[in-house]
């Protein structure tokens, strides 16, 4: 896949973009300084192209009943395809289960789940996590409290 060509326009955009992913086409082409039409075509070719991947609506955990946001590492008993797919088939259906990495170091992947309490979270891990096939270790790490959290990314190119 070959990396799309961004000019200032574009990071200008996609900085505007991160910062609020419900700008209106005229606002957002007013602070880019282009057309509406000409900031139009140009955020479609980068939803096309991959680089947006999705708008989102990030949800207050907490406030919607999830008092546990954990860490879950996993490892897996064997390695290769078929074990691979057979876990990420089963992740796949735990709704839960917000986010899952293939990971290096000592476990295979990184869970972050949320859960309303703590005993709920123990029944995750007992009930759901450590019965799918193959799952031979699970470590969890309970968050405290959220210092830092952000979907933007660093977008150095886009102050030049």
């Amino acid at each position: 896949m070959t990396a799309l060509e961004l000019d200032s326009y574009d990071w200008r955009m996609i900085q505007a973009l991160q910062e609020n992913a419900r700008i209106s086409n005229v606002a957002l082409s007013e602070y880019v300084n282009l057309s509406p039409s000409q900031c139009s075509r140009r955020l479609q070719r980068l939803e096309q192209s991959g680089l947006i991947e999705h708008y989102a609506t990030i949800l207050n955990h907490a406030q919607m009943g999830f008092g546990v946001m954990a860490f879950v590492s996993v490892t897996l008993e064997k390695h290769g395809e078929n074990p691979a797919k057979d876990f990420h088939e089963a992740i796949a259906a735990i709704p839960n289960i917000l986010e899952c990495y293939s990971v290096t170091g000592d476990a295979d992947y990184l869970l972050r789940v949320v859960l309303a309490d703590l005993k709920t979270f123990s029944d995750f891990l007992m009930d759901q996590l450590v019965a799918i096939r193959g799952v031979s270790h699970v470590k969890s790490t309970v968050v405290l409290d959220r210092i830092k959290s952000s979907t933007n990314l660093p977008l150095n190119k886009a102050d030049k």
